[in-house]
């Protein structure tokens, strides 16, 4: 099966070409348009008609001295989208209520707001992680037209750090291999994932962790689509492979348990809006 583009929300292609990226070059005059406000993992919405919208329009009075200096994410639907962080305190205008991003807490967003809720938690991530330059601590300086931030004193670039991941669902004739982690809710199963090791492809990422963490070997490992994670700040990239032979033997320091599953009896898993969901839903089953 040829690799299709995941429609998955965090994914910009979930915006089906509606999403222009700013860079910050050339901002708008003023501050006024779509405003992605996040309060601690929470987007800022306005309930309407059973559902959610983004405040629209100019920033709420109420908010004047809260917010720092917005930053202009790009455009949705031709209409310039700011970015702001609320402090963990501050209270909001009337009308206003807070929705968490997060999938494995129950989030209620529509995809195109996580999606575009997941961007401005990036880019404020990226703003907290890159005041100074990395090389010598000079205060660095935004590149025109750039997300990316150079030193006036060594001239050292960097631009926002997306760091990369591989999950990957171990299939044996009918049967899966899932894993769970001590944290997670009770009962529930997910792929096996880790980051990628400087040096190493992302199909020797995945071999490594999958014997790693559960002890296995596996072969015939393909690529099957990815997912931008903006927790902080991962791109997730899914792949099946084939049990290969061993024993599953778990690290305790990673895993709480894992096992195998029919593929027709498989336990509570992951939510609709990752990856991992994507791949149980649709890679299951030969």
């Amino acid at each position: 099966m040829t690799p299709t583009t995941v429609y998955l929300p965090f994914n910009r292609d979930c915006l089906r070409g509606e999403f222009e990226p700013a860079k910050h070059g050339g901002p708008p005059p003023a501050p006024r348009g779509h405003w992605l406000l996040v309060q601690e993992q929470k987007l800022v919405v306005v309930p309407e008609g059973g559902g959610f919208r983004l405040p629209t329009g100019e920033l709420p009075t109420s908010l004047d001295g809260v917010v720092k200096q917005p930053l202009w994410l790009g455009t949705y639907g031709g209409t310039p989208c700011w970015v702001a962080g609320l402090p963990r305190d501050a209270a909001l205008p009337e009308g206003f209520h807070r929705e968490t991003l997060v999938p494995m807490q129950g989030t209620r967003l529509p995809d195109e707001l996580l999606s575009l809720g997941g961007m401005a938690m990036q880019l404020l991530y990226w703003e907290s992680t890159s005041g100074h330059c990395p090389r010598c601590g000079t205060p660095a300086e935004r590149m025109a037209g750039e997300w990316g931030k150079r030193c006036p004193t060594c001239h050292y670039e960097h631009y926002p750090h997306l760091h990369p991941a591989v999950i990957v669902l171990v299939r044996d004739g009918d049967r899966v291999l899932l894993a769970r982690k001590a944290i997670w809710a009770p009962g529930r199963y997910a792929l096996v994932a880790g980051f990628v090791d400087n040096g190493e492809s992302l199909e020797a990422a995945v071999a490594r962790e999958v014997r790693e963490e559960v002890g296995v070997d596996v072969k015939d490992i393909r690529y099957v689509g990815s997912q931008n994670w903006p927790f902080p700040s991962q791109l997730m990239v899914g792949f099946v492979a084939a049990y290969a032979g061993g024993s599953i033997a778990i690290d305790r320091d990673e895993l709480e348990d894992a096992r195998w599953f029919s593929s027709t009896e498989l336990p509570d898993g992951p939510s609709r809006h990752s990856i991992a969901g994507w791949i149980l839903a649709n890679f299951t089953r030969r």
